[in-house]
């Protein structure tokens, strides 16, 4: 019967005496180019370390002795080491093949040892072309590879490893299995080429492995006692839930016993079968020593390791090398070290043999592994100076990333692309044409690499390009993104507003513009239609001190002839400069456009056979148009409905005489049922944040405030695009490029005159009431809300943005317009408090948008902030009122800034902070973004509001908050008067805190002297200490800022 682990050749090993087999018979195929037939007697010699061309590491010293005893022959140490080699080495030849062999310090294990050894070794002798790492290891048996004590595993690729894997380097998910990510080398190949051919003599011939360890034993017997093989009754494999006890130093025998339903049975090896075995596969390699049968089995059977080790993975990507290693136990707990030094012996033997299929002129031919390391190294080099640039360019893409959400710029080129898109083909050539045309397309065509060139057009028709601050915000954008050199500049801007986290003031915006500008060199500017911002006052003053910088800069503005636009450009501009476009040139494109319409319009084709019909309507269009563009089409869009002549002459003796007169006339022709749409579509176009997209408009109409439900998805318009026939042509439909680049389609206001006379008090007095700004908003308020309430809730949320187009819009701006309609009617407050009391609609709310994050998308998971913080944030006093009566609490945190009474202070509403104030609002009440109301308010720079605070027993030195008190949150934003009252009403000059350590050195940084002499002259300490540069004087030089410098000197300051 078979035993579990004894074999018929194992018996035979055991009673063989250990005779003289020293010479060892020739190899089938030797060709005498490696071989020796004996082990000759040393015959020291000393050879130069370039000799050297097999490089062999060994771990243990039990390999290293091994190792040597298989040299034909030794040589003398070596002539010199490089510099920092610790390396011990023997020297030695194999057959015809010089070998250098080193073994890891004692005491020291695992792959990083094991890549120093080899990397001192590459230094000390550099010609070395082929690498072996020999020893010991675990084995890994499975029923495919009977793998035993003693075999030898030589590493081959495997299951797309080059034969060598990392178990231990990779990365664990969570619910997933570890994954390992490191990819070592595969074997070279000039030793594969040699595994493969002596594994066909060892399949055909066999091998005489044991026969070489006997007679290296033979001849020296003081080795048989640790090299020679055990008994068979020594190899035992456990199954793997058999786990020997832990802290038990006795045998396995003793501790485990030899039951055989303990161990895994195996039948003899045969006769015929090689033994040891060699196997060729996977080696598993980690730092650490694999003691884990479960573990080890999972390994083998899923990655087909066959061995584990712990050196290969440090050595194969610096070293490359063939790893062969003797199986001394089976990397479970029931280790020992019986077989280490017979296994060390196998394995060594193996190697021998290998070397001796190579021809001493392939390893010639082969690269020294050391040149092969210089051009790793200098790729290695080469792909991290192209990684750090790409690591550059991607923190500099998301920069520019960070930078244009924070300030959400609007696209300048959208509107420059549809106006070459609708000019009319042969209208403006004098223009475009002539030699000093200052076009974008010009410019574009023009301009150098050293020139910059910023455009913004001012819209009537979106609210984003209205105002001097998305001006600001856009030009601010293109000349980060074009001109590094002053990035800088708005980079201490974001860091200022914490790090994106805020939003910069309009002036701050404004004067960083203007700093980039100065330091920028050769940039220009077009600003097209002046007209059309909404905050003109301040854009022409900005404009003055562009003027007034006398930088590097051309300016090139254009607008109607507005009076106060006109006169304000005449006090800086010289007469040279300002250019009037003239009239008969504009007369001459308004004839090409008008007969261009005639001829090819569609819906004027009728006319296309009776070309005196034509003439006449372009006769009568020519002679009152009077240079008005906007008045022609109004006309032609009229003319498209007469469907005979009689009804085209009336229509052509009868032409409104000015653009109000044909406005009234477009209201006058609208159906009476149709007049309810046209007026809402009119309201929200005129006083929207933004401009609105079509399914939005469809469900803004479709809302009833007078029914239940108040908005019924079956009420909408069933072809979308017809909308603007409510309108006719006081509206517009339009394909625009949304800022994620893809088309959406819009409707707008047709022209800025619509909107000017909507507007004006030139409208009818009863529908002039309904264009009153605080009227339309209560409107649009309600409609927002009526939506908001009335939208499935309980959906996801991006399903809700996709069934209901309207409520992003609606869940954004309806606060926006119930802070100016609740002025003007009772009924946005209820509808407000509907809202706030309705917690599944007001939570949905918060789901489409928190105003707290306008920076990011909409959140299944986001929380709803108390209805008072979300009222005082917005300024709905009413509301805010209404909520403080139902005994809410005012001192409730939960938002950004906190409570109500610190986002009311950092959004500068007044009546409102009054309001809490006197409902027991604790005026020093901490938590929130900036810690407290003042230093809140210190953001905001409103001095009315810092007074009211303080009136009310704000502590003016509370720590805290994002600037740590209010008199570094008033000096960092720059706000002088603050900074002054703050001093004046007691603040601590020198207090301590935050990143800059106190006030003065917070302002030294941002380079502000005047309030660097403000906190000097109210005491600061110009030596104190803290900080991120330690002082003030530090901070001044470290940011460049020599005036302070000086100032700081002057006052006191210490050169250390």
């Amino acid at each position: 019967m078979d035993t579990p682990t004894r074999t018929k050749r194992d018996r035979d090993h055991d009673q063989a005496p250990l005779q003289d087999t020293h010479k060892r018979r020739r190899l089938v195929g030797d060709d005498g180019s490696g071989n020796s037939s004996e082990v000759p007697e040393d015959t020291p010699r000393r050879l130069s370390n370039h000799n050297y061309v097999v490089g062999w590491i060994c771990a243990l010293h039990t390999e290293y002795v091994a190792a040597r005893e298989f040299l034909d022959e030794r040589h003398d140490g070596p002539e010199g080491v490089s510099p920092n080699d610790n390396n011990s080495y023997t020297l030695g030849r194999i057959g015809k093949h010089n070998v250098v062999i080193a073994v890891l310090p004692f005491g020291e294990y695992g792959t990083d040892p094991a890549a120093s050894v080899a990397t001192h070794m590459l230094h000390s002798f550099p010609n070395v072309r082929i690498g072996l790492t020999v020893g010991i290891g675990g084995g890994a048996p499975t029923t495919k590879h009977d793998i035993r004590l003693g075999d030898v595993v030589v590493s081959a690729p495997c299951k797309n490893h080059g034969g060598v894997f990392q178990y231990d380097y990779g990365k664990t998910i969570q619910d997933q299995a570890f994954r390992a990510t490191r990819f070592l080398n595969q074997v070279p190949t000039v030793l594969r080429t040699a595994l493969n051919d002596l594994k066909a003599i060892y399949e055909a011939d066999g091998h005489t492995l044991h026969e070489s360890v006997s007679a290296i034993l033979r001849k020296k017997p003081r080795l048989a006692k640790t090299f020679q093989r055990p008994g068979a009754d020594q190899d035992r494999l456990f199954r793997a839930d058999v786990v020997h006890p832990p802290d038990d130093d006795r045998s396995c025998a003793e501790a485990c016993g030899n039951d055989t339903s303990r161990l895994v049975v195996r039948s003899d090896r045969e006769p015929h079968e090689d033994n040891p075995a060699i196997h060729y596969g996977l080696i598993a390699s980690a730092n650490q020593v694999m003691k884990d049968a479960v573990l080890r089995d999972r390994l083998a059977k899923e990655e087909e390791v066959l061995c584990f080790e712990m050196e290969a993975a440090g050595l194969v990507n610096h070293f490359p090398c063939l790893v062969i290693r003797g199986i001394c136990d089976y990397a479970d707990s029931h280790k020992s070290k019986e077989w280490q030094g017979y296994a060390a012996m196998t394995a060594a033997a193996y190697t021998k043999d290998l070397l001796s299929r190579i021809r001493p002129t392939r390893v010639e031919n082969e690269k020294r592994i050391y040149d092969l390391l210089v051009e790793a190294t200098q790729v290695t080099k080469e792909l991290a100076t192209e990684t750090r640039d790409n690591i550059r360019h991607i923190i500099s893409d998301k920069r520019s990333d960070d930078m244009h959400r924070w300030l959400s710029p609007s696209n300048p080129s959208a509107n420059y692309t549809r106006a070459l898109h609708l000019r009319h083909k042969d209208s403006g050539r004098w223009l475009l044409d002539s030699e000093n045309s200052a076009i974008i397309e010009e410019l574009h065509r023009t301009s150098s690499h050293s020139q910059t060139l910023l455009y913004f057009y001012f819209d009537f028709s979106d609210t984003a390009k209205q105002s001097l601050e998305n001006m600001a915000r856009s030009l601010l954008c293109q000349l980060y993104y074009q001109t590094p050199g002053v990035q800088n500049l708005l980079d201490s801007l974001y860091s200022s507003n914490n790090n994106g986290k805020s939003q910069p003031r309009v002036d701050s915006l404004c004067s960083t513009l203007r700093e980039m500008i100065d330091s920028a060199d050769n940039v220009r500017i077009v600003l097209d239609a002046l007209d059309e911002c909404s905050t003109r006052k301040e854009l022409l003053d900005w404009i003055r001190s562009l003027h007034d910088m006398n930088s590097h800069m051309c300016l090139l503005t254009t607008s109607r002839p507005e009076q106060d636009i006109e006169s304000k450009i005449r006090d800086w501009a010289r007469a040279a400069d300002i250019v009037p476009l003239q009239s008969g040139l504009v007369r001459e494109d308004i004839c090409q456009f008008i007969h261009a319409r005639v001829h090819n319009d569609n819906a004027l084709s009728r006319w296309q056979g009776k070309p005196t019909v034509q003439e006449e309507i372009e006769s009568a269009l020519r002679d009152k148009a009077d240079g008005m563009f906007r008045w022609v089409t109004c006309q032609l869009d009229a003319l498209e409905n007469c469907l005979d002549y009689r009804a085209l002459q009336k229509a052509l003796r009868t032409l409104p005489r000015t653009l109000d007169e044909t406005y009234v006339r477009i209201l006058e022709n609208i159906p009476p049922d149709h007049l309810p749409y046209t007026k809402r579509i009119l309201q929200f176009l005129t006083f929207s944040e933004r401009p609105l997209r079509i399914d939005e408009a469809v469900d803004a109409i479709a809302v009833s405030l007078t029914e239940t439900p108040r908005f019924d998805a079956s009420n909408r318009m069933p072809i979308p695009t017809e909308i603007s026939r409510y309108c006719s042509s006081l509206v517009a439909v339009v394909e625009k490029e949304d800022d994620a680049g893809d088309m959406t389609t819009e409707i707008q206001l047709s022209h800025y005159s619509v909107k000017e006379w909507l507007i004006s008090n030139r409208l009818d007095p009863n529908l002039s009431e309904e264009f009153r700004e605080p009227n339309a908003r209560a409107v649009l308020a309600q409609i927002c809300i009526a939506y908001l309430l009335d939208l499935s809730h309980d959906l996801p949320v991006r399903e809700i943005t996709r069934l209901f187009p309207f409520a992003k819009y609606t869940a954004r701006f309806w606060a926006y317009h119930a802070v100016v309609g609740e002025t003007a009617t009772s009924a946005v407050t209820a509808m407000a408090m509907e809202l706030f009391n309705s917690q599944v609609a007001y939570r949905g709310t918060y789901k489409l948008y928190d105003p707290d994050e306008v920076w990011s998308e909409e959140n299944e998971r986001r929380r709803s902030k108390p209805p008072l913080y979300f009222a005082a944030y917005h300024g709905l006093y009413q509301a805010a009122r209404q909520l403080l009566n139902k005994d809410t609490d005012v001192n409730a945190q939960g938002g950004y800034y906190g409570s109500a009474l610190q986002t009311a202070s950092v959004r500068g509403y007044g009546k409102i902070i009054r309001l809490l104030l006197d409902e027991g609002a604790d005026v020093n009440a901490q938590g929130g973004y900036y810690g407290n109301a003042l230093q809140a308010a210190s953001v905001k720079g409103d001095d009315k509001i810092i007074r009211l605070l303080l009136d009310e027993g704000a502590d003016v030195n509370a720590q805290g908050g994002l600037f740590n008190n209010a008199l570094q949150a008033a000096s960092i934003k720059k706000f002088n008067k603050i900074v002054k009252l703050l001093l004046d009403k007691g603040a601590d000059v020198n207090a301590r805190g935050g990143y800059y350590g106190n006030a003065l050195q917070a302002t030294v940084i941002r380079g502000y002297d005047e309030i660097v002499q403000l906190l000097l002259d109210g005491g600061a300490d110009v030596n104190a200490r803290g900080g991120y540069y330690a002082n003030a004087l530090q901070a001044a030089l470290a940011t460049g800022h020599d005036k302070i410098v000086r100032l700081l000197l002057n006052g006191g300051a210490k050169v250390s």
